[in-house]
């Protein structure tokens, strides 16, 4: 659909690998064990439900997990949800473009993220500046790339996945961005708030 034109990758969103996830069909929160592209959510519901007309607006062209959702019978998604998923790779051509999104995969791994943040107590502001380090970056990476390839800033998190300012708290951590612009990593007030998409 997205190749045809009838979904936009702005209506889309990156599950990257080592993201944590609620499981609809497992029902448990687990890490992404592979890249998953999701339809972005508004308001805790599907971009392309019409709430006044009680309507999917993509409903010739929708997915084929919601083609074979049917309330009646899940054989037919169980059987859609077990095959593989589209990842970016499908969609991104562009050498200097896929060469950025495997850059910023490396550079800002969960796993890397994950192995530093367990390193805090022990490394203390040496692990805590990492952290930062990885933020940054990603955080520096997505106006940088709209900028130079003209891409859509709506895109980037289709091309990078969700932004890791808001996905540390996966890890029970906020950045607060202080005035003068620096990162300030702290611990969430309330660790039960995390970003599990």
């Amino acid at each position: 659909m997205l190749l045809e034109g009838h979904i936009r990758k702005k209506d889309l969103f990156t599950v990257r690998r080592g993201e944590t996830l609620w499981d609809n069909v497992l029902e448990e929160v687990h890490p992404a064990a592979e890249e998953i592209v999701k339809v972005r959510d508004i308001d805790g519901g599907c971009a392309f439900y019409d709430d006044t007309q009680k309507a999917c607006l993509i409903y010739e062209h929708r997915p084929s997990q919601c083609v074979a959702l049917e309330c009646w019978d899940s054989s037919k998604f169980m059987a859609v949800y077990a095959t593989p998923k589209l990842s970016r790779d499908d969609f991104v051509k562009e050498g200097v473009l896929r060469e950025l999104i495997r850059e910023h995969d490396k550079r800002c791994a969960y796993e890397k993220l994950a192995s530093l943040v367990q390193q805090i107590e022990s490394k203390g502001e040496a692990a805590v500046e990492q952290v930062v380090e990885v933020l940054k970056f990603d955080y520096h990476l997505r106006p940088f790339v709209c900028k130079k390839m003209g891409i859509d800033p709506d895109e980037t998190d289709f091309f990078f996945g969700r932004p890791l300012l808001d996905t540390i708290s996966q890890f029970g951590l906020q950045v607060i961005r202080q005035a003068d612009g620096t990162f300030f990593l702290t611990a969430l007030e309330n660790p039960q708030e995390n970003s599990i998409c």
